[in-house]
């Protein structure tokens, strides 16, 4: 016959099952958020589709563990860039017109940890290295409201100067112009915006910024920097305009000599190799094209972001006290894909470029629809994009993870639940209510 355990013996078994149990919930790390703006899963569909075929797979899919993403604001269905942004710096719900602030004033919400701080700022005062990267302008605000409050999205200058004077250790992106006084020309050929004489150039200095404004200048940078600033264009590192413009003044997608977002975010995991951090990434590019109904830019920038996946998810499988975390707040464009089938009905309707409810066709020429990458018969498929409008959508997105506490993503997501997750995992469950 069996021996029945004690009544002591059963209280230790449930204390140490409560005990790990505990421990497994509450583990704490490093956090790397990627924000791909305006990315919803038809953008990633027609990604797939374009670079890797129906059969392949790209970065973005190696991400396991998957949610519904809900992004209302709170007296909004469809978020704002900047609304969206700080509901993921502070874990509540805002207006549509915040800006890392109550949406009312220039005050900061109180966050979904009891302060009024933003989850990286609360991060710096916890000893956390921080950074943010943009291929946008320093002022885009779906890193910028990480660092900045304002009570208008239109304060450009004051958020360059807020995020300058953060201290956050490493800041890479675009927006050269709101550094600068309107009657000094910069390192990339434009007189700054800034009309109130500041040079934030020179306060970068004074607060041990090393500064860099190419490629080739970011790559030299020593892993023992402290403070790694990279302005690497006027404005954005891209030119957001429509197809037909870019054709007309030869211009490409990106500038050629700034530094693409998988090497800015190689290189800022180098200089916070060995140390706890806490990094946001933004892909701006794949919002600003949408909204441009520009496909072939969409897909370019997409192309970027999946990189910048692949050096994050390499980072993670090395690392695993690292979250990696990814969500678009909206959907730009309403951007969807039409595979064809050569039908005569079809071939009429994209040489026409519009459906016949008048929505328009993004063709990769004219006359001339995409064509996939081989599937795993090695047939290419061709295919049009279509496009609901020139804002953003609710549409339909989703939240992907991987790495430590990343199976705690499943279900449907709220957008106040990415500040949560990844504060949980900075600190330990017990710090967020």
């Amino acid at each position: 016959m069996a021996e029945v355990p004690s009544i002591a013996g059963m209280k230790l078994l449930v204390l140490i099952t409560l005990f790990f149990s505990i421990l497994l919930s509450a583990r704490a790390g490093n956090v790397i958020f990627i924000h791909p703006d305006g990315a919803g899963i038809a953008h990633w569909q027609a990604a797939r589709f374009f670079f890797r075929g129906p059969d392949g797979e790209l970065n973005w899919d190696r991400l396991p563990h998957i949610a519904v993403y809900r992004g209302h604001m709170k007296d909004n269905l469809t978020a704002t860039s900047n609304g969206g942004a700080t509901v993921h710096a502070f874990g509540v719900k805002v207006p549509a017109a915040a800006f890392g602030s109550d949406g009312v004033s220039a005050q900061p919400p109180i966050a979904a940890g009891g302060k009024t701080e933003s989850l990286m700022t609360e991060a710096k005062s916890q000893g956390f290295k921080i950074g943010i990267i943009n291929s946008g302008s320093i002022i885009e605000p779906g890193t910028a409201a990480f660092l900045s409050s304002v009570a208008d999205r239109k304060l450009n200058a004051q958020i360059a100067r807020q995020i300058i004077e953060s201290g956050a250790d490493v800041i890479l992106s675009g927006g050269e112009e709101w550094f600068l006084p309107e009657n000094q020309t910069g390192r990339h050929g434009k007189s700054g915006s800034r009309k109130d004489g500041r040079d934030l150039v020179a306060r970068a200095r004074e607060l041990g910024y090393t500064i860099v404004y190419d490629r080739r200048e970011l790559a030299a940078v020593p892993p023992e920097t402290t403070r790694l600033l990279g302005i690497f264009a006027a404005a954005h590192t891209f030119n957001d305009q429509i197809q037909s413009d870019l054709d007309a003044r030869g211009l490409p997608y990106y500038v050629p000599d700034a530094p693409t977002l998988a090497e800015m975010t190689a290189k800022t995991l180098e200089l916070f190799a060995g140390k706890k951090f806490f990094l946001v990434v933004e892909e701006e590019g794949s919002d600003n094209f949408g909204n441009y109904n520009n496909a072939r830019g969409v897909l370019e920038s997409l192309a970027r972001a999946d990189e910048a996946f692949g050096v994050a998810l390499s980072h993670v499988e090395k690392n695993s006290d690292t979250l990696l975390i990814t969500a678009a707040d909206s959907e730009a464009g309403g951007m969807d894909v039409i595979g064809l089938d050569g039908s005569e009905i079809q071939n009429a309707i994209a040489d026409n470029g519009r459906d016949k409810n008048g929505a328009p066709y993004s063709l990769y020429e004219k006359g001339y629809p995409f064509q996939s990458a081989p599937d795993q018969f090695g047939k290419r498929h061709p295919f049009l994009i279509t496009w609901a409008t020139l804002q953003d959508t609710s549409g339909g997105i989703v939240v992907r993870a991987s790495g430590l506490n990343a199976e705690k993503v499943r279900g449907s997501f709220d957008n106040t639940r990415i500040y949560r997750l990844m504060r949980e995992t900075l600190f330990d469950s017990k710090t967020t209510p």
